[in-house]
């Protein structure tokens, strides 16, 4: 099944599996610590599959690797600076 097909490809599978395992982790009621992994879980891979999903198909593992690390940079340089610019925009509305 995995054999044909490209790394991309295998690693939205990963992560769509990864995705319902952390939602049927949330979605348990016996737990904290389950539903608290289950959510570290879904966020962990929508961040990836956000990454992923924005690799050009033809891309090598390697060049695949590369943009998916560059990628999640720029989702946390966004994330840092919202929360750099949070208390300024607050007193701006004040």
């Amino acid at each position: 099944m995995f054999g044909r097909m490209t790394f991309q490809e295998r690693a939205e599978i990963v992560l769509i599996f990864a995705l319902a395992i952390g939602f049927i982790l949330i979605a348990q009621r016996s737990s904290q610590l389950l539903f608290q992994m289950g959510l570290v879980v879904v966020v962990i891979s929508t961040f990836l599959e956000i990454a992923v999903a924005n690799v050009r198909t033809d891309a090598s593992t390697r060049q695949a690797v590369i943009s998916i690390v560059g990628i999640l940079a720029i989702i946390a340089t966004v994330f840092f600076l919202g929360i750099q610019l949070v208390p300024h925009l607050t007193e701006l509305g004040r």
